[in-house]
């Protein structure tokens, strides 16, 4: 179906205009298909089951732009990471001349961004979705088109049961468009959704998969392709290649030391080959200095830019990752090797993806056999469009058994049905009681509800019920809601919860931290231990020899906490994980630099940034749950909570709420000027002499501090 069209079926002129200037001429089957079947009508419900980059964005895009200027209203598209949600704000801004207003709303839970209501398409993350219902935002009335993009992820047990609620509330009053990869039992998901389910696997870039062992490659379609091995690796010789012909590979391997090793490794040879690059020097530049204080790892992913080759993992910092992002996309990087979670991330295709290992470390169960749906998922990504004619996907095996067991485990197979994970207690916990504080009054209407969710659709009644019960009763024990027979009535306590967006588990812990503070003398260790509690921020992993060590600590430490030390087994190992964490979390407000951090603790910038970004969070639910509790401890947990959102001591607040001002510059101008107020008095070519401030960031210094006096 050419563009022109779609004026038949009511896209109007000037949206056909916009997608001709992205070059875009014709429809994909797919997308003609879901067109002629009425998806543009504006009344039913839609899932879109199909490869990646078989066009889904687009058929979103057209469902929205039809909409809002047929109809009115608001739009939202889902996104299931900060990052996509970037991607598609950046994209849907082509549509802003046509008056369309685009905003992306991912941070803060605890805020309903009321600004949002001037805008006609919100991008935002499930959590974000979540909480705004949470928090009953008026302009939610408005929405006509929900886009549920990656719905697949529904499986996820982190991100799939917010996902799963959100939809279950919204598509009540909105219609609901789900994006999503081949799966197992789409139809299910479509039924649940009652939606007009559109299944294809065709791809605008045909994929060919095989196995490779021992230096040649077997492909499904009957090919081989021969090629010359490099130190007895086949991964890397397959990347190399890839860009020995001018083309990229994107290299798949299960933890995070393997990608850097592999980035390394590759790039040695690459480098020699491909020569001084300009670009590469910028980039490698850039990815090391990306942080105030580069470590070992920001040098590391530098040395493996200048050679053509990159890592990319959640210990980057985000301004590490959109940098190896660009480098990626723009050809300048020709190898990058990651951890499986790129491959549900941001679009990054590749002539040739390789797999490197198909087994990854789960705690309790060994090494288990990845999914067949997560290596379908990476082997999406191979083939550009525009660029290649066809990509390759390529499993790598140690042996001829090995070779035939990949072929039938992952090429030959369908992928896994998708199961709700909301039945998982935590999960329960959180959207049992944001549901009653939405209003759900008896136990009959909780149930109605939760029967309209993924997880009602697939378990039975009685199941069902039974788990409402339960965490029904926990919550009742912990004072966050009333029960009185059938009826059920959130308390003030457990609405403020509700709205932090906390699991109540966490939330009685850190109440029971406040009330425990207020006949002791807590010090920061205490509250840093009681956040460290909480199942958000997770414990740290003892490694060998640390137990004794932060068993030593424990004791030297036990009339600062505000729980008790177990007397053995698994709860005392568990308590030391988390005093562990509390002790990272001690030593990053003490300023510790990130290479100690590194070095101490085993957390890259990535995961110092993610820590930290949920500490500062359980620290501001624990002030506001101090402040309903009447607690006295209120403003030094605030005091803690502005020291870990910048890790510093408490002698620097005053300068990094300065902007831009983070705590290596709030070191520097304190040891210059000793004082806010002396820092005041300074004038403009005085702070630039400080060494990393320069003019233009001293006189935004001395505006913010102009402005503070005012």
């Amino acid at each position: 179906m050419r563009i022109e069209e779609l004026a038949d079926y009511g896209v109007r002129r000037e949206v056909l205009q916009i997608l001709r200037e992205r070059g875009i001429e014709e429809l994909f089957p797919p997308q003609e298909e879901a067109v002629r079947r009425g998806l543009l009508e504006l009344e039913r419900n839609f899932m879109i089951a199909v490869p990646t980059a078989s066009g889904k964005t687009l058929l979103a895009e057209l469902v929205m732009l039809r909409s809002l200027l047929e109809r009115g209203g608001k739009c939202m598209y889902i996104v299931p990471l900060k990052a996509l949600a970037a991607e598609k704000l950046e994209s849907f801004r082509a549509y802003e001349r046509l008056g369309i207003k685009v905003s992306a709303s991912t941070g803060d839970y605890d805020a309903s961004d009321e600004s949002l209501k001037r805008s006609d398409v919100v991008v935002c993350t499930s959590e974000k979705a979540d909480s705004l219902l949470r928090h009953g935002v008026s302009w939610l009335k408005e929405l006509r088109v929900v886009v549920a993009d990656e719905v697949h992820l529904l499986n996820d047990s982190a991100r799939g049961p917010t996902l799963e609620v959100t939809l279950a509330r919204l598509k009540r009053h909105a219609r609901i468009l789900a994006l999503s990869a081949t799966v197992g039992n789409a139809g299910e998901i479509a039924k649940w959704l009652e939606a007009e389910l559109i299944v294809s696997d065709w791809r605008p870039v045909e994929l060919v998969a095989g196995v490779c062992v021992s230096g040649e490659v077997r492909f499904t379609d009957g090919r081989r392709l021969k090629i010359r091995r490099v130190q007895g690796d086949d991964a890397l010789s397959l990347a190399l290649d890839a860009a020995e012909q001018g083309a990229q590979a994107l290299v798949f391997l299960n933890t995070r030391r393997s990608a850097e090793s592999f980035a390394e490794r590759c790039a040695k040879v690459l480098g020699k080959r491909l020569g001084d690059s300009e670009m590469l020097r910028e980039l490698a530049e850039k990815a090391e200095h990306a942080l105030q204080e580069p470590t070992r790892v920001c040098r590391r992913l530098a040395a493996a830019i200048r050679g053509g080759a990159a890592f990319h993992h959640a210990g980057l910092a985000p301004e590490q990752r959109s940098i190896v992002e660009r480098g990626f996309r723009e050809g300048a990087i020709r190898v990058l090797s990651a951890t499986p979670t790129l491959a549900a991330g941001v679009n990054l295709p590749a002539r040739r993806v390789i797999i490197r290992q198909h087994r990854r470390y789960e705690a309790g169960m060994g090494y288990v056999e990845l999914p067949v749906m997560e290596v379908m998922q990476m082997m999406g990504r191979a083939g550009r469009p525009g660029y290649d004619a066809m990509g390759e996907a390529v499993l790598v095996a140690k042996s001829e058994a090995e070779a035939e067991e990949l072929l039938q485990r992952y090429l030959s197979a369908e992928p896994e049905p998708v199961y709700s994970r909301l039945g998982t207690l935590p999960a329960l916990r959180m959207h049992v009681l944001s549901t009653i504080a939405g209003g759900a009054g008896s136990m009959g209407e909780l149930l109605e509800f939760f029967e309209q969710t993924f997880y009602g659709h697939q378990q039975g009644a009685e199941t069902l019920q039974q788990a409402l019960e339960r965490v029904v009763g926990f919550l009742a024990g912990e004072g966050f809601v009333q029960q009185v027979g059938e009826e059920l009535r959130v308390t003030k306590l457990g609405r403020r919860v509700s709205q932090l967006y906390i699991d109540p588990l966490s939330a009685s812990e850190l109440c029971q931290a406040l009330r425990r503070a207020e006949s002791t003398e807590p010090s920061e260790l205490s509250y840093l231990h009681a956040v460290s509690r909480c199942t958000e921020l997770g414990s740290l992993y003892l490694r060998r020899g640390e137990a004794e060590l932060y068993l030593e600590k424990a004791l030297e430490v036990q009339d600062m906490l505000l729980y008790p030390l177990p007397d053995y087994g698994y709860a005392l190992e568990h308590f030391l994980s988390e005093l562990k964490s509390a002790f990272f979390l001690l030593d990053w407000v003490e300023e510790k630099s990130e290479e100690y951090l590194l070095e101490r603790y085993s957390l890259a910038p990535g995961d110092v940034h993610s820590r930290v970004e949920l500490a500062e969070w359980l620290l501001y639910a624990m002030r506001e749950m101090g402040r309903l509790l009447g607690s006295s401890r209120v403003e030094e947990i605030e005091k803690l909570r502005v020291r870990v959102r910048y890790g510093v001591k408490e002698e620097l607040i005053p300068f990094v709420s300065l902007k831009n001002v983070g705590r290596s510059r709030a070191r520097l101008l304190r040891s210059r000027f000793g004082s806010i107020d002396a820092l005041r008095r300074a004038g403009v070519k005085e702070i630039a002499s400080v060494p990393g401030i320069g003019e233009k960031l001293a006189a935004s210094i001395k505006q913010q501090l102009s402005a503070q006096a005012a």
